[in-house]
């Protein structure tokens, strides 16, 4: 059946995506945000959203759960439309679609010759970060999930070179990759909300979360500056990117204390912009342990 399937999968997504290229971004984010609104809301994983959301927030009534379901749906099938048309945002535009502060947060790191690190979550339109900082010449190795499907990658490929920065396979092949990426001088983009069952627990919504540790440790042992990025989807498919001040590394002398540390740090960033925002983060992924 993959020899029938694969090929068809990509052929629909391919097919969608020169449609959504094809037309006004208004219309691509708009056309992503019905279909998923409609389909996601019928989908085994919107129930996994609505327990994740009622254990993130207690207090909320099930109206409210409803209308930030409903929202994120909005959020990822506008995120999905807009992909196509990545390449044509100017991030840069101060009359444009975005709204960029802490450029010279990320100037510095272009000159300063140092490895570096750039982190955010699924929020918003998160590809906005790596593309905003490849406009301002500073290219970031990003690390990836291999699909089942191998067209697909293929596909994943082809749409993202307009993003540039080396993309490295999830697993112990990207992560000598991300080391010597970093040795290199390189810098790297990294999305620090997901489940890694080989990380460590970080409290995440007051639950630990299994967090990866590679994001901690690559900064403590290349002493590498530490970028949070935020990114804000505001109406009528414009965005807010917030760059933030490198984070103070901890240096106790204890390496796995200063690791657990720095998580424990950047991943209450996360939470607090979700809170912020919570429609627009990714409440459909299994972050906690026994889900």
């Amino acid at each position: 059946m993959r020899w029938v399937m694969y090929p068809l999968q990509a052929g629909i997504i391919l097919a969608a995506y020169w449609v959504a290229r094809a037309v006004p971004i208004e219309w691509a984010s708009a056309a992503g945000g019905y279909l998923f609104r409609t389909i996601g809301s019928r989908m085994r994983v919107d129930r996994t959203a609505r327990k994740n959301l009622e254990r993130a927030f207690p207090e909320k009534s099930p109206a409210e759960i409803d209308q930030i379901v409903r929202g994120m749906w909005d959020n990822l099938g506008r995120g999905a439309g807009e992909f196509a048309q990545l390449d044509r945002i100017d991030t840069l535009d101060s009359e444009g679609r975005v709204e960029f502060t802490g450029v010279e947060h990320i100037e510095r790191l272009r000159d300063d010759g140092e490895p570096g690190l750039l982190f955010s979550g699924h929020l918003g339109n998160w590809e906005l970060a790596g593309l905003a900082s490849a406009q301002l010449g500073l290219p970031l190795g990003q690390i990836y999930r291999k699909a089942d499907n191998p067209y697909m990658n293929k596909l994943f490929f082809k749409m993202r070179n307009c993003i540039g920065g080396e993309l490295m396979p999830k697993g112990r092949e990207g992560a000598g990759l991300a080391v010597r990426h970093m040795r290199d001088g390189g810098h790297l983009a990294l999305l620090i909300d997901q489940k890694m069952n080989e990380g460590i627990p970080v409290p995440f919504f007051g639950r630990d979360a299994w967090t990866a540790k590679a994001p901690a440790d690559l900064a403590l042992k290349f002493k590498a500056p530490v970028v949070p990025v935020r990114i804000v989807r505001l109406p009528g498919v414009r965005f807010r990117i917030v760059i933030y001040p490198p984070m103070d590394l901890p240096d106790t002398g204890d390496r796995e204390a200063d690791v657990r540390t720095l998580l424990i740090e950047m991943t209450a960033l996360i939470e607090g912009w979700i809170h912020d925002n919570p429609e627009q983060w990714f409440w459909i992924h299994r972050r906690w342990p026994n889900e």
